[in-house]
């Protein structure tokens, strides 16, 4: 069987989780914590990163730092992980789902400014398979509507746009590690990003279940004590000992995932020109991470019909997010902007490949091969 996915694994990561196992501190902002820090700060060029234990926890701590308040609205796609509204609706706010393009299955930046209202505070944009929103027109949104931007992008390590790291360009990223990801910290895992400096302190305050801890390590005060609202956001240290055992052979990681990734496309392009399928778009300004490789084929009776092919020749394959609109909770805790275009029909095209560090090119070529019977 030819599985879906398979964490990453370099193998320095047992020997890390070891020395971090016999260190004195194996709680949050430990060794390894710091050292994912120091690289993650330079690679994104932040003015502040902190490692938290989910994407999940990340995007929860945005709303609580942007003091989203009950009725406030924020917009984004509905086609996207149930966090990306969750973290919002906790704090009572209002979701305003957006029409995604078909392209990129990314949010249409051109539909964005006709769903803002006197309630809107924050856009959340999420760039989808690791390929980036269109972030210049995003961000000129926001600026001349006074909004925050919240960059969703749990699946866009060592992605850009125009040569800037996603979760850089926003007010806030964030990044997921969980074990689907191109880097995870043994399961779960998560990264927040700050780039105003001026969220830098409360942020680790509300990390910190709400205290000025980090402060009082730095000798910044004399003792520390409970002066916000917040809760356990920090990861352990053993997480990030697995974590950096990735990240130091971040470039390796991406370089084998996107050879796969083009194995994939140059193998199924023959099918996509005849029109059977719809291969992945990533536009000019934007380098992806080859976070995943899906196709779209002509709909749902369709993809039913050819991931059961799949599985009857051993090979498993996945669709993707139902639409947060049509869920029962987005019923309740949202609205659909506008026409519903392409988000329900383009989602019920969709399916996912097996695509993992070191899927060997064997795997990928059965792959190419059973789809290519499949449409004979």
């Amino acid at each position: 069987m030819i599985t879906f996915n398979l964490p990453p694994f370099t193998g320095n990561e047992e020997k890390f989780v070891l020395q971090s196992l016999k260190s004195p501190k194996i709680s949050g902002d430990g060794h390894f914590t710091q050292k994912c820090h120091q690289w993650f700060e330079d690679k994104l060029l932040s003015k502040k990163v902190l490692l938290t234990t989910s994407c999940t926890h990340a995007l929860e701590m945005t709303a609580i730092l942007l003091n989203i308040q009950e009725g406030d609205e924020i917009i984004m796609p509905s086609y996207t992980f149930v966090s990306t509204a969750n973290a919002f609706v906790l704090r009572g706010a209002k979701i305003v789902f957006v029409d995604i393009r078909p392209d990129t299955m990314n949010i249409d930046e051109k539909k964005i400014e006709q769903a803002i209202t006197h309630k809107t505070k924050v856009i959340v944009p999420v760039h989808y398979a690791g390929v980036a929103c269109e972030m210049d027109v995003i961000m000129d949104i926001a600026n001349r509507h006074t909004l925050f931007v919240v960059e969703d992008a749990a699946q866009g390590m060592m992605s850009s746009y125009k040569g800037k790291p996603l979760g850089s360009i926003g007010h806030f990223g964030t990044f997921s590690f969980h074990e689907t990801k191109n880097y995870t910290s043994a399961g779960e895992g998560g990264l927040l990003i700050i780039n105003d400096e001026k969220f830098v302190q409360r942020a680790e305050i509300i990390r910190e279940k709400g205290t000025n801890r980090s402060q009082f390590f730095r000798d910044m005060v004399d003792k520390y004590s409970w002066v916000d609202v917040g809760s356990s956001y920090l990861m352990n240290d053993m997480s990030a000992a697995y974590l950096w055992g990735n990240i130091e052979k971040a470039n390796d990681i991406n370089n084998n995932r996107l050879a796969s990734w083009n194995k994939y496309y140059t193998g199924l392009l023959k099918l996509a020109n005849k029109g059977s399928i719809e291969l992945p778009t990533i536009p000019k300004n934007c380098t992806h991470n080859a976070h995943m490789f899906y196709i779209k084929v002509k709909d749902l009776e369709t993809r039913s019909r050819l991931i059961t092919y799949l599985k009857e020749n051993n090979i498993l394959s996945v669709f993707h997010y139902i639409p947060l609109h049509s869920a029962p909770a987005g019923l309740k805790f949202g609205r659909f902007n506008d026409i519903d275009e392409f988000t329900t029909v383009e989602s019920e095209k969709l399916i996912r490949l097996p695509m993992y560090y070191q899927i060997n090119d064997n795997s990928i070529k059965i792959i190419i091969e059973a789809i290519n019977k499949f449409y004979q």
